[in-house]
């Protein structure tokens, strides 16, 4: 049997393959040299796998880098945050214990170890731009984002559909409030402010160690609002400063007559000074409280990086939609903002949708010449923007260090060397009354509407002839260049110094945001905080000049090649630099608080007592700390352990004079001063 299988298996093998034949060696040959033929006779391509030559080796290409490198990026990033999400809470606190040694007592904790407990309610007003905004109702391109963020968050609609998103965050331009078929309103309670974006903290780091000392939310509240409006119109259509005014009364209500602790940062601070008087204003234009309501409803207002007398940075914003940090994007890379990339003129289109928030005009500088000085004098005077000093050979620091003198009355300059020369040598023209000229713009090509599209040779020529602006003549800039903008910021906002507080007209609303026009509540008992941090260069001036002309472009632009000549000059890029938290200079955020309020004055005749807490900046020690402890940046503060900790003391009840009075670090004081302002 087992023969037989042998031989059966044997059968089954396959032939063994046959010698090639000369005649298929020649055929072969043929069709190397060749190819093969059909039966018509036309040759035939030769099938890949039978040729012999190497396949041809694929190029490397940019887009291949593109997409390897973001390949990378993206598996790092998600490595790290499964990383992160991984490891234990305590785990990047004990690494940073590691390196720096042990880390203090986050302010709540350690004043509820000193047997602090919550006791005054509390308000916090959030700022400009750092409260959500949510879409409540919306055009075609918008369908599926009801209750979704257009503002805060992840931004995630800015990047899938940016043209809709800068409709949906424009208000109307000839009324400042909803377009048509448009409803944006402000997200509700502490979620709308305690985070910006996933991970970039504003209110909530207070929040927290408020909470370690019992605070919770009816003892805690976020005054929300739409800060693309007007202070008024957040009145006017949602009804905001009611909302407030019968939350603060409920809340001292129900906490057994316990006056709040209203903490505004930023702009709320000017939106908490206009609701000061509009609470006490009579019907229909006011709240309809009295002349006494905040005397019983408040303790103390705790103003964070308030901008009462305005900021440069509005300035530059509204006339060129710049600031540092853009400017000096334009300058390395210009064709990001200044060209149709992806299908965009970025600024053309923020200029268009900025220019609709009324909100923004309430931070122009106010005061004029008075406060910010003219075109050979400011205030501030002789400042070093460097913490570096010469020093002697016994390493003290030299008494012959002179800085120089910088002329920071002049807001705007065309040209370096006009920033420098004395007004006496500076020729200029008028711009007032100047005929704009024909448009020089093809607006065929532009689908985006700013006011620069209006002007034309004319119009540019006579802003650049004048050389010069200071605080007294910026109104008349903007007027110029915006005059619709402005016409809407007019009604609503004012800038200047009041001759006669009890003159009828300031009991309009559109003083009301304004310090130097309007008189504090009637609430001896209160106190008012200016609270803001110092030691971080802030924009105080700028160096223009004019932009290559191209199609629908902004004719005025930051010129960052201007920088001083010394180590210690404040002016980089373009800008000039004094004290400040980045984004408020000193004088604007403590002024007021300086001299404006101190003691009874026209201003403050009641006599509320005034305090200043500056902050001296420091940065985090390293990346594992985060935006730092002692930041005094303007929305780092808000992290800021002492900081917060003045503010938990006072809301557990302490006076100003029990935290220690004023804190100074800078001139504050001397700068003031030299401010003629009648008291």
């Amino acid at each position: 049997m087992s023969f037989l299988r042998r031989r059966r298996a044997a059968s089954t093998e396959p032939p063994p393959p046959a010698p090639p034949s000369r005649e298929s060696d020649s055929k072969r040959d043929k069709k190397k040299k060749g190819g093969a033929k059909n039966s018509d006779g036309r040759k035939t391509a030769e099938h890949p796998s039978t040729s012999t030559s190497p396949p041809p080796v694929r190029k490397w290409s940019c887009v291949d880098g593109c997409c390897w490198a973001i390949g990378c990026i993206c598996s790092i990033w998600w490595l790290l945050l499964f990383l992160y999400n991984a490891m234990p809470p305590s785990f990047p606190q004990y690494v940073t214990e590691a390196i720096t040694g042990p880390l203090p007592d986050p302010p709540g904790v350690k004043l509820r170890k000193e047997g602090l407990t919550a006791n005054h309610p509390v308000v916090f007003i959030p700022g400009i731009v750092t409260g959500g905004l949510e879409l409540w109702e919306g055009h075609q391109c918008a369908d599926g984002l009801f209750r979704r963020r257009l503002w805060g968050g992840t931004f995630g609609e800015l990047y899938k559909r940016p043209l809709c998103w800068v409709e949906h965050m424009s208000l109307d331009n000839e009324t400042g409030l909803d377009p048509s078929g448009i409803r944006v309103r402000a997200v509700s309670g502490l979620v709308a402010a305690d985070y910006f974006a996933p991970g970039y903290f504003v209110w909530a780091v207070l929040i927290a160690n408020l909470a370690r000392i019992g605070y919770e939310e009816k003892t805690m509240y976020m005054a929300a609002y739409d800060w693309r409006l007007s202070f008024q119109n957040t009145e006017v259509r949602d009804q905001t400063l009611s909302r407030m005014k019968s939350k603060i009364e409920l809340m001292v209500a129900t906490n057994g007559g316990k006056k709040v602790v209203v903490i505004p940062h930023s702009m709320g601070v000017l939106y908490f000074l206009h609701f000061m008087k509009w609470v006490e204003a009579p019907t229909p234009m006011g709240g309809g409280g009295g002349s006494d309501w905040c005397a019983k409803h408040i303790k103390a207002v705790m103003n964070i990086g308030g901008p009462f007398l305005g900021v440069p940075k509005a300035v530059a914003g509204l006339f060129s939609i710049e600031a540092k940090d853009i400017a000096v994007v334009r300058s390395f890379a210009p064709g990001v903002f200044d060209k149709d990339v992806f299908g965009l003129q970025t600024l053309q289109h923020m200029m268009r949708m900025t220019r609709t928030w009324d909100s923004t005009m309430s931070m122009i500088p106010k005061g004029g010449e008075t406060i910010w000085g003219g075109l050979d004098w400011s205030p501030e005077g002789v400042f070093s923007c460097t913490s570096k000093r010469s020093k002697n050979n016994n390493g003290n620091v030299s008494t012959n260090y002179q800085p120089k003198k910088i002329n920071y009355g002049r807001l705007i300059s065309f040209g370096k060397d006009i920033s420098d020369a004395h007004s006496s040598k500076i020729e200029r023209t008028d711009f007032r009354g100047a005929e704009k000229g024909h448009s020089l713009l093809n607006k065929t090509k532009c689908d985006v509407w700013t006011e620069y599209h209006d002007f034309g040779l004319g119009g540019v020529k006579a802003i650049v002839d004048y050389k010069v602006y200071t605080a007294g003549s910026i109104l008349d800039l903007l007027h110029f260049v915006a005059p619709k903008m402005m016409a809407r910021g007019s009604a609503h906002f004012s800038y200047g110094i009041a001759d006669n507080l009890d003159d009828r007209k300031y009991q309009h609303y559109r003083y009301w945001s304004n310090p130097l026009e309007t008189k504090l509540p009637d609430a001896p008992d209160m106190e008012i905080y200016s609270m803001y941090g110092v030691g971080i260069p802030t924009e105080r001036a700028y160096v223009y000049k004019l932009t290559h002309p191209s199609e629908c472009y902004i004719p005025f632009q930051i010129d960052t090649s201007a920088d001083g000549s010394s180590e210690d000059s404040c002016l980089h890029g373009g800008v000039f630099s004094i004290n400040g938290d980045e984004t408020v200079p000193v004088l604007s955020a403590g002024f007021m608080c300086a001299k404006g309020w101190r003691g009874k004055t026209r201003f403050n005749p009641s006599g509320i007592k005034t305090f200043i807490r500056e902050y001296d900046h420091a940065p985090p020690a390293n990346l594992l700390e985060g935006r730092g402890t002692q930041s005094g940046a303007h929305v780092d503060i808000m992290g800021n352990f002492a900081l917060i900790e003045d503010i938990i003391r006072v809301a557990a009840g302490a006076t100003g004079e029990e935290l220690g009075g004023d804190q100074v670090y800078s001139d504050i004081f001397k700068w003031s001063e030299r401010i003629d302002l009648p008291l």
